[in-house]
């Protein structure tokens, strides 16, 4: 991601570890955020080929040769793009970022129930080109696709999870580093719960360094992380793509390269521990919804996931968010 990159979760472009092999990355939807996904994996070496599929068949050609263009420049990789879901066969990754596009006075529910619909046609024959790939769920809401698309797929649970969190804890991270002045590489904290507004910081196990951040009381007496430091700190992780969006539409540089982590840790097999959306079991009493917390991530997809410590009011607040999920979800007749 680019706000946080992190020496336990994030690590530096350019990897070359699993490449030995052919590695295939296919992007389903070359918009904004599929086309900078397609961007930010080549540059960072993720895989050998890109493939990129949409029903605007000029544009996804279009992408595929703009991104072509600059192979030269970057870790050797093949881009190809088509309207044809043949393109996907035998991925190693499938990355959805197709959805509907959310309308004025739309609501949450009504844009979940939309992008399903699109979901529920295109996942089945995807999953049929492309059996053994690991699904990365990239669309809003995120939490509640995610969910819905395991039941629409039938997929293992481990083999399609969710983006979740791992964009808003890199904002997270990045706002907590702005305000203490340190190096945000030296942050270590984690968004849980809803990628919306029902999410919460684990302030309880975030560490700066190795100074657990509760016990952080700034440097020459200045970044202090008090209490209302932290609220205001909360507000700005949830309120930050709601002023991108406001300003330029959309927000795609940050959530590129938040995903094009999550398909190197798979790729690689890397076993990075990333704030990934999947279907909880039993996780601190949490069954059979889909929201983000610390989880293991490599070839085989999500695996476990971390019992973090949390407070008793950061766990009120993890179940008053999955119950939220779960409501929506039933609604939606899930």
């Amino acid at each position: 991601m680019s706000e946080n990159v992190d020496s336990d979760e994030l690590g530096l472009p350019g990897t070359t570890a699993g490449l030995h092999r052919r590695t295939k990355l296919a992007i389903v939807g070359a918009g904004a955020v599929g086309s900078t996904i397609a961007y930010a994996a080549l540059m960072r070496g993720a895989a050998r080929t890109v493939a990129l599929y949409d029903i605007n068949t000029a544009k996804v050609e279009a992408e595929a040769l703009d991104l072509g263009h600059g192979v030269q420049f970057m870790p050797m990789a093949e881009v190809v793009g088509s309207d044809d879901m043949a393109v996907c066969a035998d991925a190693d990754v499938v990355v959805i970022t197709a959805g509907a596009k959310q309308k004025p006075g739309q609501t949450r529910i009504d844009l979940a129930e939309a992008t399903i619909s699109l979901i529920s046609t295109m996942l089945p024959p995807l999953v049929e080109v492309a059996p053994h790939a690991v699904y990365l769920m990239v669309t809003n809401p995120v939490d509640i696709v995610t969910y819905a698309a395991l039941k629409i797929s039938g997929l293992p649970p481990a083999q399609l999870f969710g983006s979740g969190t791992v964009l808003d804890s890199s904002r997270l991270r990045y706002l907590i580093a702005q305000h203490t002045g340190v190096a945000v590489q030296n942050v270590h904290a984690y968004v849980a719960g809803e990628h919306g507004d029902t999410e919460l910081p684990l302030w309880s196990s975030a560490t700066i360094g190795a100074v657990p951040l509760l016990d952080w009381h700034g440097i020459r007496g200045r970044g202090q992380l008090t209490a209302e430091a932290r609220d205001q700190i909360a507000h700005e992780v949830v309120e930050s793509a709601y002023r991108i969006i406001a300003g330029k539409g959309a927000t795609n540089y940050a959530v590129a390269l938040a995903s094009s982590r999550i398909i190197e840790a798979v790729i690689n097999d890397e076993q990075r521990i990333l704030p990934i959306s999947s279907l909880l079991d039993s996780y601190y009493g949490i069954s059979d919804v889909c929201l983000s917390v610390p989880t293991l991530v490599g070839r085989d997809g999500a695996g476990e996931r971390l019992q973090v410590p949390m407070s008793a009011e950061e766990l009120a607040g993890l179940r008053r968010s999955a119950e939220s999920l779960t409501a929506v979800a039933r609604r939606l007749g899930f």
